[in-house]
């Protein structure tokens, strides 16, 4: 009986350390194709602390990567692998970041506060706000809504602006119509309570609020940024046989994890 008591506080102490501490984030699963809400998805999830998440945009002769496969060849000349990609954000013509865009601690484009006026149709999904920024460094990743970002000033070692944001604390973009009939390819990226990344790519099309409701029914994720849609999305998941040719000419800022 004393052995048994013996168990049981012992058990009861580990219970409430993972409480003051926080669940770690989950060992990382690469890519899988899963269904969340009666829907197929790619579903990526990557640990910050343990992966090595990075984010590019141009090669060391100054030009946009614009492909995973440049990106990959760079990589391999330093003795690195490409073990994931996902076109991180939205970009100019020339490829150029839309808005914030950090690496390496070198901030390369700045936050885009900018406000664009008009019915919900004319605005540009970045400027559809909330939009947000999705950041990392230090072992921890987070996604906040843009003046957040820029009031709370988080230790960034990476960070891409994208819009808008999917999920908001818990709450759907008020913008986004339950019966909307806007489907669309659809790419984001979601960070869960316990610090797991997800990167989520749709395998059909959805409408915003489905794409939403993914993230914060389907993975209980509390805060979701969109990352881009139409023919924009693309990923490099070896382990599913992808390697997605950009739609528009070229990919600008490129969120990889590499070993």
């Amino acid at each position: 009986m004393r052995q048994r008591a013996i168990w049981g506080l012992t058990a009861l102490v580990l219970a409430m350390a993972l409480v003051l501490l926080g669940a770690a984030p989950a060992a990382a699963e690469g890519c899988r194709d899963r269904t969340l809400l009666s829907t197929s998805y790619i579903v990526c999830a990557f640990n910050p602390a343990t992966d090595d998440l990075h984010l590019y945009w141009r090669g060391q002769n100054g030009r946009p990567f614009r492909t995973f496969n440049a990106l990959s060849r760079a990589l391999k000349s330093q003795g690195r692998d490409l073990v994931f990609a996902m076109n991180g954000g939205m970009y100019e013509r020339d490829f150029s970041p839309v808005g914030l865009h950090i690496e390496q601690g070198n901030t390369l484009s700045p936050l885009n506060t900018k406000t664009v006026t008009g019915r919900p149709s004319q605005i540009p999904n970045f400027y559809k706000k909330p939009n947000g920024v999705f950041y990392w460094g230090q072992g921890r990743a987070g996604v906040l809504e843009s003046s957040r970002f820029g009031a709370q000033k988080p230790p960034s070692a990476f960070a891409t602006q994208s819009g808008p944001m999917l999920v908001v604390e818990g709450k759907i973009h008020p913008a986004f119509i339950e019966k909307s009939t806007d489907f669309k390819q659809r790419n984001g990226v979601g960070v869960a309570p316990d610090g797991t990344v997800y990167f989520v790519m749709t395998k059909g099309r959805v409408s915003f609020y489905q794409f939403a409701r993914a993230f914060r029914d389907g993975l209980g994720v509390q805060d979701a940024l969109f990352l881009d849609g139409g023919w924009a999305p693309g990923i490099y998941a070896p382990e599913l046989g992808r390697n997605d040719s950009p739609g528009h000419g070229g990919y600008g800022p490129i969120i990889a994890v590499v070993e």
